[in-house]
């Protein structure tokens, strides 16, 4: 594996950066957002970007304009979904179909663009399915609405919505005792090596059954 690669990559909102985790030879890109309350160094995204690259799949992890410029708070929706839509030649740059992702808010955003960008399926860690405390306030249509395959992988004690809470049929890996950040509590009976193991089995697993990657 080669060492990560940033590109600066002009959108109408600023300049977003892509650091690139490629695999020689790779067969597909997953690209990666982040979520609203954080950057690409989340330990799920760099679990993943650690380890695909072994099984023939370059991680392009996404740094939204607005994180770049050192701002603390993520913009609109509209936004943000503006900023993907700018990135995307780059991301599909390398000649191999992308599954576009992220976490948290990132997922939302690959939800929203994925038809529309002709992306080969979504990646949901932590997907926020509510706010915390507000289940009737559902997200769940953008999963619905995504016209791509979705794997959603969820903690088992994420606040933003738990496994059981998903609508039936969802594509849904759980991690147990994993919270909205996949951290595990000290004595909880899932060790953090574990429960990061669990998410990116989870994506090795699924990659090549889109017919993108080598097992």
């Amino acid at each position: 594996m080669s060492s990560p690669t940033p590109q600066t990559v002009p959108t109408p909102a600023g300049d977003a950066r892509v650091t690139w985790h490629s695999a020689p030879g790779a067969r597909a890109v997953l690209a990666l957002g982040h979520g609203a309350g954080g950057g690409i160094e989340a330990r799920d995204l760099m679990a993943l970007a650690a380890a695909l690259p072994a099984h023939g799949v370059t991680v392009a992890l996404v740094e939204q304009p607005w994180r770049v410029a050192g701002r603390k708070v993520a913009p609109a929706p509209k936004t943000l979904d503006a900023a993907w839509r700018a990135l995307w030649p780059a991301l599909t740059a390398p000649g191999v179909p992308v599954v576009a992702g992220g976490r948290s808010a990132g997922a939302r955003v690959a939800c929203r663009t994925a038809a529309e960008l002709g992306a080969a399926g979504v990646l949901a860690l932590a997907f926020p399915l509510h706010p915390p405390g507000r289940p009737a306030s559902s997200r769940a249509a953008e999963l619905a609405g995504a016209g791509v395959p979705v794997r959603v992988v969820q903690g088992g004690r994420d606040p933003f919505g738990r496994p059981g809470e998903f609508p039936s049929g969802t594509d849904l890996v759980p991690v147990p005792d994993a919270d909205h950040g996949f951290a595990v509590p000290q004595r909880a009976d899932t060790t953090q090596e574990a429960a990061l193991a669990a998410v990116v089995a989870a994506v090795t697993h699924w990659v090549p059954r889109l017919g993108l990657a080598r097992e």
